[in-house]
């Protein structure tokens, strides 16, 4: 990968990018907080070659959405159940809008 690949991938959201420092900060937690979100299954950090954690952008809202829901009184493994429902819910949300858009371009038009 050529270093034009590499600021290329900078803008997908599936980027692995941030350290599991890095990612702390910018989610404003700590990195045993990122460790618990791993092992409640909420966010699978992928591993460099060093076996470093780096986490992408994606993964970094899922975490912030957890602090959030932990800051406002939530378990951990009750916010990360939320998180996984709300991510799951809106995936089926933009799939039934495609399916409506693919249906309302092949209906006929509306008569005169």
């Amino acid at each position: 990968m050529t270093a034009d690949d590499s600021f290329a991938r900078l803008d997908d959201d599936d980027y692995p990018a941030y350290t599991m420092g890095r990612a702390a900060d910018m989610t404003g937690t700590t990195q045993g907080f990122l460790r618990a979100l791993g092992e409640a299954r909420l966010i699978t950090p992928l591993r460099s070659e060093g076996g470093h954690r780096r986490y992408s952008r994606y993964q970094l809202r899922l975490a912030a959405r957890a602090r959030e829901l932990v800051d406002q009184g939530t378990p951990i493994e009750a916010a990360c159940r939320i998180i996984i429902l709300e991510d799951q819910l809106e995936e089926a949300q933009r799939i039934n809008a495609e399916y409506r858009r693919a249906a309302g371009s092949s209906a006929p038009p509306p008569p005169a």
